[in-house]
């Protein structure tokens, strides 16, 4: 689906069906519960939100309806590089609180934009070591308070269920793409090695792991 002349019904169809997988497989309901609910339930002002590389816009959507369910204030802006994914992004029916644009993290940090909190889901993996390295560096500039890069971990056994969890997901790039991201993905220890002081990594559900940074 990176490719420029894939199939672009295919990469709708892809777009569409991120809603469900990620809900089913990222892991981002615990990383909610965990890192996000007890920041917004204490915070004196609306948590601001940017999700790196946001694709359709499936997960900061999700973020912002668990918000709302909880009553609480939760500010996105989901960027995407990609100017497909931004304009399947755009259509969403518009949202409180949720921005789209098409963007590259360099140019927020030339704005000189910060958010109290930066994510991405599934980005990583995609990325050569000068641009993670890149990805990181902007991730520090424009967040206040944590950072939480989640994305996937290689193991056979995540293949394997993935390969066999996908078979409903037809007409889109979701099976093939998400086999090939799981191959590309790194180990823990892979990771660890990867990333530059003051990151961590923390181990997610559902054969996920988060790189994770603190201010403070």
């Amino acid at each position: 689906m990176d490719r420029p002349d894939c199939n672009p019904v295919l990469l709708e169809n892809t777009y569409r069906q991120f809603g469900p997988v990620n809900r089913l497989f990222s892991g981002w309901r615990g990383l909610y519960r965990r890192e996000l609910r007890p920041l917004l339930a204490t915070a004196v002002w609306p948590v601001s939100l940017l999700d790196i590389g946001c694709g359709g816009g499936d997960l900061a959507t999700l973020l912002a309806r668990w918000a709302a369910r909880d009553g609480l204030r939760l500010d996105l802006t989901g960027i995407d590089p990609d100017p497909r994914a931004a304009a399947f992004a755009l259509r969403r029916p518009a949202r409180p609180g949720v921005l789209f644009r098409q963007a590259h993290s360099r140019d927020l940090v030339a704005e000189g934009r910060r958010y109290d909190v930066v994510i991405s889901n599934h980005v990583i993996h995609h990325l050569p070591p000068e641009q993670l390295n890149e990805l990181l560096s902007h991730s520090e500039q424009l967040a206040t308070r944590s950072v939480l890069h989640n994305d996937l971990r290689r193991s056979p056994t995540a293949f394997a269920l993935f390969s066999a969890a996908a078979l409903p997901f037809r007409s889109s790039f979701i099976r093939a793409d998400g086999l090939t991201s799981i191959r590309r993905s790194y180990t823990p220890a892979e990771l660890r090695a990867a990333a530059p002081q003051g990151w961590q990594v923390e181990l997610n559900q559902a054969f996920h792991q988060v790189l994770t940074f603190r201010h403070g």
